[in-house]
């Protein structure tokens, strides 16, 4: 599924993220229903939502748009494929990027960086987060391919 044909078909249904994400990863295409993370330059809470059964969603992670630090690496990419997400988008960064480009995962990130995060817990999931314009509620749903990551309140497929 296309989100420029999503937006053809249904423009006053979808609303389109406007930050200049980098894509890696096989999986190119990819939607489901949104799971959120909301951490700053902090990767743990990030890591312990993935461990739990992703059924097909799409986590969208509010990182703050740090550049600075990586919030996935590739074993955090391991455990978002192993338990069934359907991808990731993050406003922030990742590392091991070259590894994760050649895995069966979907991650659209701002930037990459080698530096790894803090590992305190701070954050918090299952909230609305709002980057690029677009407000990413739990339970709505991503649409993401090469053309950008689009959100809306109902499935569009």
């Amino acid at each position: 599924m296309k989100t420029a044909d999503l937006v053809d078909a249904h423009n006053d249904l979808v609303h389109f993220c406007q930050l200049p994400f980098r894509q890696f990863g096989r999986a190119r295409t990819f939607w489901g229903p949104i799971a959120t993370v909301k951490c700053f330059e902090d990767n743990a809470l990030l890591k312990a939502c993935l461990q739990e059964p992703g059924n097909g969603r799409v986590m969208v992670v509010d990182g703050g748009g740090s550049t600075r630090l990586a919030l996935l690496g590739d074993q955090i990419a391991l455990i978002l494929k192993s338990n069934g997400w359907a991808g990731i988008v993050i406003n922030g960064s990742i590392r091991d990027c070259a590894e994760i480009d050649g895995m069966d995962v979907g991650v659209f990130c701002l930037a990459t960086s080698p530096k790894k995060s803090a590992k305190d817990g701070v954050g918090k999931c299952d909230i609305p987060v709002s980057f690029g314009g677009v407000e990413f509620k739990p339970g709505h749903y991503a649409y993401c391919d090469a053309d950008g990551v689009l959100v809306s309140s109902a499935k569009l497929a």
